[in-house]
């Protein structure tokens, strides 16, 4: 069990986040490996049963862990859940916004769609928005800047969503609550909302707490897409150029904008 098992996790199941992590200091990406290793951690049940109750009790493990944890345990039997632990102790940091992620994979388990728009951006809030929370708390970042956290998570978490559909859709799954042109243009637009309302609030962050908004550093450009062209979300052509990625991710890294 360790930090580096949990970078190592990362690489291989979530090579854009891993590759933001990358771009910040050494102490910070310490803090991150364990929060972004959770988050593939508790993905993954819902896709390793066909069983929804099978996947749902493999997901009850870490909500269990979570407990633990929040409770002050520190359980060492497992390369993610140790260091998790460690970083908990280490910073103080609330569990809650992990046990919000954790609960929030339960629909995942039993392959329920959102009814409503309403009802997606609430998932990515408590998802994608959660987790850049806790990744703020985890480098410092003080309560007025928490609004701003799950502003661009939520942004980022939108933007990963509409690239992800058509893979989504491949596995059986009915992401959009509504696939016309006009639904997607306007759930991009309010990514571009929330992101614009992060960016206003971004002086809230201190310096150290900046590299837990990296992950947000294709969002600009993907809702941008989305939402002038949204025919490319169903027609798997929603992407950037590699050179585009890494320039945006240098300068992201560089700035601290996004």
């Amino acid at each position: 069990m360790s930090v580096e098992a949990c970078a190592a996790l990362v690489e291989a199941g979530d090579p854009d986040r891993f590759l933001a992590a990358m771009a910040a200091p050494p102490a910070a990406r310490a803090r991150l490996w364990p929060l972004y290793a959770l988050n593939l951690e508790l993905a993954r049940p819902p896709w390793a049963s066909a069983e929804p109750l099978v996947a749902e009790m493999r997901l009850q493990w870490w909500v269990d862990t979570l407990d633990r944890i929040a409770a002050g345990e520190r359980p060492r039997t497992h390369e993610v859940a140790g260091p998790l632990a460690d970083l908990i102790a280490e910073t103080g940091q609330p569990v809650a916004p992990l046990q919000a992620i954790a609960e929030a994979r339960r629909l995942d388990c039993w392959g329920e769609p959102s009814t409503d728009t309403e009802g997606l951006l609430a998932y990515l809030g408590d998802t994608a928005g959660n987790l850049m929370l806790a990744a703020g708390q985890a480098l410092g970042a003080p309560e007025a800047a928490y609004p701003a956290l799950q502003d661009a998570g939520l942004a980022a978490g939108i933007a990963a969503w509409l690239v992800a559909v058509p893979d989504l859709i491949a596995r059986g799954r009915a992401p959009l609550p509504d696939p016309s042109p006009e639904a997607i243009a306007s759930l991009a637009r309010t990514g571009l909302d929330h992101l614009t309302r992060a960016r206003k609030a971004r002086a809230t962050l201190p310096a150290t707490a900046i590299p837990a908004l990296y992950p947000a550093w294709q969002a600009n450009a993907l809702l941008s897409l989305a939402a002038k062209d949204p025919a490319r979300v169903l027609g798997n052509t929603l992407r950037l150029s590699e050179f585009s990625r890494r320039g945006r991710l240098l300068l992201t890294a560089t700035t601290g904008r996004i």
